[in-house]
């Protein structure tokens, strides 16, 4: 599971024990970079496809992500960030991935993921048999945050912010993030995806009061705005502040190209970018930010791992001002009990219906014999609420 630090800044998708699932990214400025044939990574394998009914409703979701039986290569996961591509499958993005006792390969990777079509869901793996967005040669691994696609002649780009992380030491709690990154894959039509490039952004380190950018990721026009949260590492400060920087979608990868909003204009100074929600009562480090109707609503749990409450705050633009919502559902987690609920994250694309939203949230146990007994229990749950 992903994580730093205990209690003081615990977020349960980040333990080991506490095995989940997504927002939006759209990658359009690296098309002419990335489609070339020559650019393509070796291709991949592909577990063998279970068979799999689109659901058309949440309650089908729910029952049908519990019950879906084991495919090769996965068992349970978190952070099932999911877009849609053009041949009608939809691609899944995991992080911490537990696999069966007789995988032939890493039986706990950082990151994995699934293609759904209309009748069956398969695991994309790594010749490696690793992750599929692989570890870096000193061992750090890559904890995906948001995901999102461009649609290009028969070729997908799928767009995947994600974590660094580096485990310290042999407990469960030995691991610290150092940073965010951005991985690109390719998709062609009816083919198996690819990545193509991989930068982590920043150097490594473990502090959390440097924003983590790519917390959140939303497009509108030629721009998109990289959220990024950070927390103040004070006692007693549970939540994350928000702040937002914009590029030009063919500049993603360059950083220099980055403007942070101020509170007036966008600037070249990251240290002056603005808080637009405060860390106190605010979101979780992961979140989902998107734009509907010309409204804009960051979707996230109050307080991170120690608050209990899905709230969304509205804006009329992508800087603020942000509105948080009464809370509109209550996904409490347990820690006596070991009952771990978390990272709420928006699904604008799925099941999608006037003034709701659907939101996934994360669920875990921390005992983990009982999900070695049964991985469903770590897969996430959905449920639909309205937009304020």
């Amino acid at each position: 599971m992903h994580g730093t630090h205990f209690w003081s800044g615990w977020r349960p998708r980040y333990v080991v024990a506490a095995l989940v699932i997504i927002t939006a990214l759209t990658w359009v400025g690296m098309v002419m970079l990335w489609t070339s044939p020559d650019t393509v990574s070796a291709p991949r394998e592909s577990s063998t496809c279970v068979p799999w009914k689109q659901p058309t409703t949440v309650a089908q979701l729910n029952r049908q992500t519990a019950t879906y039986r084991r495919a090769p290569g996965f068992l349970g996961a978190d952070v099932g960030a999911s877009v849609l591509l053009q041949d009608g499958r939809s691609l899944w993005v995991f992080g911490d991935t537990l696999r069966e006792a007789d995988f032939k390969g890493e039986r706990f990777v950082r990151n994995s993921m699934l293609v759904f079509s209309a009748h069956c869901g398969r695991v994309i793996i790594p010749s490696d048999h690793g992750a599929i967005i692989p570890d870096r040669a000193d061992g750090v691994g890559y904890w995906p945050m948001s995901l999102g696609v461009l649609h290009r002649g028969d070729v997908d780009l799928v767009g995947v912010s994600a974590q660094r992380v580096r485990t310290t030491g042999s407990s469960a709690f030995d691991f610290e993030t150092l940073g965010p990154a951005m991985a690109l894959f390719s998709v062609r039509r009816g083919e198996d995806p690819h990545l193509v490039a991989l930068d982590d952004i920043g150097p490594d380190s473990p502090t959390r009061t440097r924003p983590t950018w790519g917390a959140a990721v939303a497009t509108k026009g030629p721009w998109v705005y990289v959220y990024g949260t950070a927390n103040p590492e004070k006692d007693l400060v549970f939540g994350w502040s928000l702040q937002v920087a914009r590029t030009r979608l063919d500049q993603i990868l360059d950083q220099s190209s980055w403007r942070f909003w101020d509170g007036s204009t966008w600037q070249k100074d990251q240290s002056r970018a603005a808080v637009l929600i405060p860390p106190v009562g605010g979101v979780s480090q992961i979140l989902s930010v998107f734009e509907r109707d010309g409204s804009w609503y960051a979707v996230s749990k109050r307080d991170e791992f120690l608050g209990k409450d899905l709230v969304i705050w509205k804006a009329p633009s992508p800087t603020g001002p942000f509105t948080p919502s009464a809370p509109l559902a209550e996904i409490p987690s347990d820690p006596k009990g070991g009952v771990i609920r978390y990272m709420p994250l928006a699904h604008p694309g799925l099941l999608a219906r006037p003034g709701k939203i659907l939101v996934s949230y994360s669920r875990n146990v921390a005992d983990l014999d009982k999900l070695a007994k049964d991985p469903t229990l770590y897969r996430p749950r959905f449920l639909e609420v309205p937009l304020p």
